[in-house]
Parts: structure tokens; C-alpha cells; sequence
């Protein structure tokens, strides 16, 4: 099967019911994206699949014929994704573990809603635990990505 993956079409032709994850960090080797519990609990493991923010680890290979996945290597090559900019501003991260989940999260939230509230906030990323509890800076850093108008980024 044919899918894109950070704007570069693949050929996939493994086990169907392979997760995502695992194609992207052992075969791909995007690394970024993180296992956490294997079971859609914890969202460490978000990416986008044609836009919306899902979890790798439950997102079988033959769920992406003919979609577009983006992990965080690919939500910007430099760094400089107005999410990840406001992320290091706000200085987000304790053990980081979570953050690339949070990232790839509050990137699809600002897609699809570029001035959320805060209760749109809590609930997109309710999807992914932060373990260190650094849940009010995740939602200034959201404020701060979406002020700094990516909207429809």
C-alpha cells in the first residue's frame, strides 16, 4: 500500500495489523514519536493522519492506504512551527517525555480551532497524560501558539 509520511510517499507492504508506531520508529527510524502504554491511553504516541491527532500505537498500518501522516520531525524540520516556538517559550517540558504528543495534540487543536477556549483546550489535550503535571503551562503555551495567529497552519 501507498501512504505519505512527513510529505514523503512510502510503500508499505508488512503485516496489516502492524501499529504505526512501530513502523515509524524501527523501520522509518522517526523517533520522536514515543511509546507509552500501547493501548491509546496515555498519547504519547500522537501524530496527525490527514490532519486529525490520533494514536499510533492503535492505528494499524492498513487504516493509512492512500493518507497522509505527519509525526513532530515532520510538523517542522527547523523547529520553528509556531506550537513547538511557544512550547520552548513557555519552557513546557520537565521530563519531556510526553511533549512530543502534547505538540502533535495542540497542533491539530489549532488546525481545526485557531482561538480555543479554555475548556477546548482541556479537552483536546485530555488525550495525552503529562506524568510531571505541567498542564498549565501546556495550556499557556496552546494561548501563546494561538495568538501568535498559525491559525489553518
Amino acid at each position: 500500500m501507498r501512504l505519505t509520511i512527513n510529505g514523503t510517499p512510502r510503500t508499505y507492504d508488512g503485516d496489516p495489523a502492524q501499529p504505526l508506531l512501530w513502523y515509524l520508529r524501527d523501520e522509518l527510524q522517526l523517533t520522536g514519536t514515543k511509546f507509552g502504554c500501547g493501548i491509546s491511553a496515555c498519547g504519547a504516541c500522537t501524530v496527525h493522519v490527514n490532519g486529525a491527532a490520533v494514536q499510533a500505537c492503535v492505528t494499524p498500518m492498513k487504516a493509512l492506504a492512500g493518507k497522509k501522516v505527519t509525526t513532530i520531525e515532520g510538523l517542522s524540520a527547523a523547529g520553528d512551527h509556531p506550537v513547538q516556538k511557544a512550547w520552548a517559550a513557555a519552557n513546557v517540558p520537565q521530563c519531556g517525555y510526553c511533549q512530543t504528543g502534547q505538540m502533535m495534540a495542540a497542533a491539530a487543536l489549532l488546525k481545526e480551532t485557531p482561538r480555543p477556549t479554555d475548556a477546548e483546550i482541556d479537552k483536546a489535550m485530555s488525550a495525552v497524560l503529562c506524568r510531571c503535571g505541567t498542564y498549565q503551562r501546556i495550556r499557556a503555551a496552546v494561548k501563546d501558539a494561538a495568538a501568535s495567529g498559525m491559525g489553518g497552519r
